[in-house]
């Protein structure tokens, strides 16, 4: 299926790449393309929660949880195995339309809208040379500015290929 405006998309030959973040994969694989990294399992994300003086006394009052959890909708998730850093966005619009066809359409506007969530939680950023990352990307990683516990839920922290 040809995607007539994604040549001309901004962000066509721009790699969407996952910021260092901890997070997995969780539940039973659903729909998604045939590609390495990609097994359209639930992504959950992980962020260590940021308490003020007040806010933490708080938080240990009533026993609030470090940590945020954001697990990904379906869609998501694969469009965030996707963002692995060697695919361009006009390579990622061409799986999402293969894989989920009239569902994300139009797919190039559906897309850029969940690129720029991710992007606005500060866990993707667009590149232009995919051999400019140097950050980790891969599942279970906790980047050097958190501090997360160890896991007590069910994932899978299996780093692929594709990662």
């Amino acid at each position: 299926m040809e995607l007539s405006t994604v040549e001309q998309h901004p962000w066509a030959k721009m790699f969407p790449t996952r910021l260092p973040v901890w997070w997995c994969r969780t539940g039973e694989s659903k729909s998604h393309p045939d590609l390495e990294g990609v097994t359209g399992k639930t992504v959950i994300l992980r962020f260590e929660k940021k308490f003020g003086r007040i806010e933490k006394i708080a938080a240990k009052l009533f026993r609030a949880p470090k940590e945020l959890r954001r697990p990904l909708l379906d869609k998501n998730s694969v469009l965030w195995e996707l963002c692995n850093g060697k695919r361009t966005f006009e390579e990622i619009c061409q799986h999402m339309s293969e894989t989920y066809h009239e569902e994300v359409s139009p797919v190039v506007h559906r897309t850029q809208a969940g690129l720029q969530v991710f992007i606005n939680l500060n866990v993707l950023r667009l590149v232009s040379d995919s051999t400019s990352v140097n950050w980790n990307t891969k599942p279970g990683h906790i980047p050097p500015n958190q501090q997360l516990d160890d896991v007590t839920f069910e994932v899978d922290l299996e780093v692929r290929n594709g990662d």
